[in-house]
């Protein structure tokens, strides 16, 4: 079954309703979603947050820098 999970990851979608909600806890703008990355990406925080199992993790601690 791990197995199995591991290639559904790749294909998980995040729903576009969703999408058009979210905002970025920090700079409350706009996020970018990077589906082979599987990440929401703030242009404004330089912030991606990563999406595990279909669900955003909208915490900056999560976060990961677009600076590095």
């Amino acid at each position: 079954m791990e197995g199995h999970k591991t290639a559904m990851q790749g294909r998980s979608t995040i729903d576009p309703r969703l999408l058009e909600m979210l905002v970025c806890p920090i700079s409350k703008t706009v996020l970018e979603y990077d589906r082979e990355k599987q990440e929401l990406v703030s242009r404004a925080a330089h912030l991606a947050y990563p999406i595990r199992d279909g669900i955003p993790i909208m915490v900056a601690d999560e976060a990961r820098s677009l600076e590095d």
